[in-house]
């Protein structure tokens, strides 16, 4: 049996991620090889859905977190302090009549 692809990922690292992720990172979330996630797929067994998209495996991101027991996403700081600052644009435009910038 091989090694898995790299170290398990980081619950910052798992954040982190696009919308779907290839099979070689997902395997890594699982803490698996690249062929035993193959073969998991082939016996129908992948903890999560897969997608076939042309000749190569994606796993949507919302899947393999939910698969791995994380339902949501954690609030950090600077998610609070980006949308304290977006919330004070909207009010000082509200006050002006300008537009707010995206």
């Amino acid at each position: 049996m091989s090694a898995p692809s790299g170290p398990p990922l980081t619950f910052a690292e798992a954040f982190d991620l696009p919308l779907s992720v290839d099979l070689r990172t997902a395997a890594r979330a699982f803490g698996v090889c690249s062929g035993t996630a193959y073969k998991l797929i082939r016996l129908g067994r992948f903890p999560c859905p897969v997608l076939r998209v042309g000749g190569r495996y994606r796993i949507p991101t919302a899947y393999l977190l939910r698969s791995l027991g994380i339902e949501e996403r954690p609030v950090y700081a600077v998610d609070l302090e980006a949308g304290a600052a977006h919330a004070a644009r909207l009010q000082h435009a509200t006050h002006h009549g300008t537009e707010v910038p995206a």
